[in-house]
């Protein structure tokens, strides 16, 4: 990837971007794996491409649904070439199962393992040092076309459960933009680092691993039989 020749326009956590001119970027992804509620953040080397591997093959499913994502070809091991279209400072969470912040913030709202059916969606601002719950009506007095959005994370959650079924989808984050065209597009990787999915015996396939305090060859491991899992 000749980009990586001068800095990134932009570096963040786990990624690195290169903006090309054309409207496009190329992406490094770097493998890097943190939770601010458990206080870890640890390099993995092999998780980068094993997400990536992850996120190819379901941006390629959501295509098929008509979701739309920036990625646009897979160029090296752990970089990708995908539209540049900027991130707002907000992400949606759609969740299926009460767990994680949803017990946490709201204790005793909802048992743990409530499924909810429909989905609950929210909206996080991001901001360090861990992202904050924020009213859809902020959302719309900055211009943000909520309803736009909440159908396109559900279009996503519909999609990606369908396909990973009998694996179960419990909830995962989204960053969505608004593309050329206006509509909404989703601007992040989809991968085990961003989503809870659980096998047939509720063994944890994602970054809940990390959380629970795994270390990089159990990770690893479980990511590659799921990698190999999903790509049939």
């Amino acid at each position: 990837m000749t980009n990586a020749l001068r800095e990134p326009d932009i570096k963040g956590r786990s990624k690195k971007l290169w903006k090309n001119g054309d409207g496009t970027c190329d992406i490094e992804l770097i493998p890097s794996l943190r939770s601010y509620t458990y206080d870890r953040e640890e390099i993995f080397p092999k998780t980068a491409g094993l997400r990536l591997h992850f996120y190819e093959v379901a941006a390629a499913r959501l295509a098929e649904e008509g979701v739309q994502t920036v990625f646009r070809e897979r160029i090296g091991d752990i970089t990708y070439r995908a539209d540049y279209v900027p991130a707002p400072p907000y992400e949606v969470i759609v969740k299926n199962i009460a767990t994680g912040s949803t017990v946490r913030k709201y204790p005793g709202l909802f048992p743990e393992g409530h499924r909810f059916d429909p989905p609950v969606v929210k909206f996080d601002y991001r901001t360090d040092p861990e992202d904050q719950p924020i009213g859809e009506d902020y959302l719309r007095a900055s211009g943000v076309d909520v309803d736009a959005f909440r159908l396109c994370a559900l279009t996503c959650n519909e999609s990606l459960r369908s396909w990973l079924a009998p694996l179960d989808l419990w909830d995962f984050c989204l960053v969505i933009g608004t593309g050329p065209d206006g509509r909404p597009v989703i601007n992040s990787e989809i991968s085990p680092d961003c989503m809870r999915l659980r096998d047939e015996s509720g063994k944890p396939l994602d970054k809940d691993l990390f959380r629970q305090g795994a270390d990089e060859a159990t990770v690893v491991t479980a990511w590659t039989d799921l990698v190999r899992r999903i790509s049939g």
